[in-house]
């Protein structure tokens, strides 16, 4: 079903799943095998965004939640 050899581009779970797995620096080579060869790179340039963008404002907001339960 995933296999790299197949000639279907990835699927936007799967692409969201490599951006994820790559910035945290787990992907496997078989999907990357797989985004190199069939995947669109502005794709993958869009999500990265999308997700650091989410990943960013998780971040400040857990520290706002944290700050503002400690009374500062």
């Amino acid at each position: 079903m995933d296999d790299p050899v197949d000639n279907k581009p990835p699927t936007l779970w799967q692409m969201l799943h490599s951006v994820m797995a790559a910035a945290f620096g787990v992907q496997s080579g078989k999907n990357r095998a797989r985004d190199f060869t069939h995947g669109k790179p502005s794709h993958f340039v869009i999500l990265g965004i999308l997700f650091t963008t989410v990943f960013a404002l998780s971040l400040y907001g857990i520290v706002q939640l944290v700050l503002l339960l400690a009374g500062v």
